[in-house]
């Protein structure tokens, strides 16, 4: 027993080997296999454990998945005695060939997926189908950023993992995770894949091309988005660019809101032009004496009480070509002095070049009722639906 102990102990693997005639059946193909085991690592006396692993690997993989549970675990450890005996460079060779190998004992995959180092860890954490969800979360929680990035390189990952290489990933890793298309996410996952993207216009991308995605969280991403970004958008898949525009439309909806709601100016406004509306006093008049005066509120506040449609909708027309604002007016019936006024504080706020008013005259005066029912009728199921 003490002779036993002390082969153990340096890594002879004789005594494993010995051990494993009482889990061989009376099948002789895996007496023949494990005596082949015993003999291969006997013939070099523990002396040269690199080709006794090679070795005993071949083996292994001759064998296929004829081996009991209890020969797996008698290769397991046997290999893993002598991967330990190896320096680092063949350690990593074998880990490498272990990654492929589809029946690899489960155990020491898991063993050698946790390894420091990552030219061991990599090719196990990044294919081996051995290595289960629980090791992988063990891995990216606690080890370097090169194992995460191996981690988010593998065929399919969990929403358990995904979380952890959202958060603790750096930017590599990040992206990777982003682009793998086997990779799912929770709702933690993907709003920290959002906030992850502010200011990096490469992972914006990649995210916004996931399939899939949920809705609010391309509305996040778009909202933290910069024009330049929203061009980049649109030209990344033409497709979508009908969808592209609705959500930066709706994007902006949600940042105008929140700009609203923390305005008292606004407030205060909303409330006075509301209950001059249902006293009667909002007039043509008066709406063309709030856009004189470049009351953006009131005139949008006013233009939203008259048409029935949302701030959102208005504020969103006013971002529009000038076109939006004439059928807008037109359709309720504003005088063209009304409709000028509008106009022309619509062009100083948005700093665009200003139409010819003539034109736009022109184009007031020939706008059809038919025209304008159809476009308010528009603007209206485009509010109401859920895109």
């Amino acid at each position: 027993m003490p002779e036993q102990s002390t082969a153990a102990a340096s890594g002879d693997a004789r005594p494993i080997v010995a051990q494993a005639a009482s889990l061989v059946s009376a099948d002789a193909s895996r007496q023949s296999l494990l005596g082949e085991l015993e003999t291969a690592i006997a013939g070099h006396g523990g002396r040269f454990p690199r080709d006794s692993l090679r070795r005993i690997t071949d083996l292994f993989v001759l064998a296929g998945g004829r081996l009991s549970a209890e020969q797996v675990a008698v290769f397991a450890d046997v290999m893993g005695r002598l991967s330990a005996e190896i320096d680092l460079p063949h350690r990593a060779e074998f880990a490498e060939r272990l990654a492929t190998i589809i029946d690899a004992p489960p155990a020491l995959c898991r063993a050698l997926a946790l390894d420091e180092a990552v030219e061991v860890a990599g090719p196990l954490l990044a294919r081996s189908e051995q290595v289960d969800e629980d090791t992988l979360i063990i891995c990216a929680r606690t080890r370097s950023q090169e194992h995460l990035l191996a981690i988010s390189q593998r065929a399919a990952l969990s929403e358990g993992v995904t979380d952890i290489l959202a958060e603790r990933g750096d930017r590599r890793v990040v992206a990777n995770t982003a682009k793998n298309s086997g990779a799912r996410f929770s709702e933690f996952g993907y709003s920290t894949l959002v906030t992850r993207a502010e200011g990096d216009d490469e992972l914006a991308l990649t995210i916004w091309a996931r399939p899939g995605i949920p809705r609010k969280h391309l509305l996040a991403l778009f909202a933290q988005a910069s024009d330049a970004m929203r061009v980049k958008f649109q030209l990344a898949d033409p497709r979508r660019a009908a969808v592209t525009a609705d959500m930066f439309a709706r994007a902006a909806d949600g940042i105008r809101a929140q700009i609203r709601a923390r305005s008292r100016g606004f407030v205060t406004t909303q409330a006075e032009v509301t209950a001059l509306h249902r006293s009667g006093g909002l007039t043509d008049k008066r709406i063309r004496q709030f856009a004189h005066a470049g009351d953006f509120d009131a005139v949008v506040v006013a233009l939203a009480l008259y048409s029935g449609l949302s701030v959102a909708a208005i504020e969103r027309l006013f971002a529009a070509d000038y076109d939006q604002t004439l059928i807008l007016a037109k359709a309720i019936d504003l005088s063209w002095e009304a409709a000028k006024a509008i106009l022309l504080m619509q062009v100083h706020g948005n700093g665009r070049p200003a139409p010819s008013l003539d034109a736009c005259f022109a184009t007031f005066r020939k706008l059809k009722p038919e025209t304008v029912r159809g476009a308010m009728e528009f603007y209206r199921s485009r509010e109401q639906a859920n895109i």
